[in-house]
């Protein structure tokens, strides 16, 4: 990419358009746990105790082959 592009060293990427960075030897991982804090405390809610999620996370979906078909453009970006 240096060859392409004009490059400084600013030490380890942690922020990135709004998303954090955390950067491991085999991995790297992105999430927005500042921007979930800062929303918590915009509605004052920031001293709310955590939950687990309320359904399963581990359960198979499957088509429903005798549902009515939805057009998808209706849920994509």
């Amino acid at each position: 990419m240096s060859r392409e592009f004009e490059m400084s060293l600013m030490g380890e990427l942690q922020f990135f358009l709004g998303l954090q960075i955390k950067q491991g030897p085999k991995r790297t991982f992105v999430h927005q746990a500042k921007y979930t804090r800062d929303i918590l405390k915009k509605f004052d809610m920031g001293d709310s105790k955590p939950m687990t999620t309320p359904m399963s996370t581990n359960t198979a979906l499957d088509a429903d082959e005798d549902g009515e078909a939805v057009d998808r453009r209706n849920f994509e970006g």
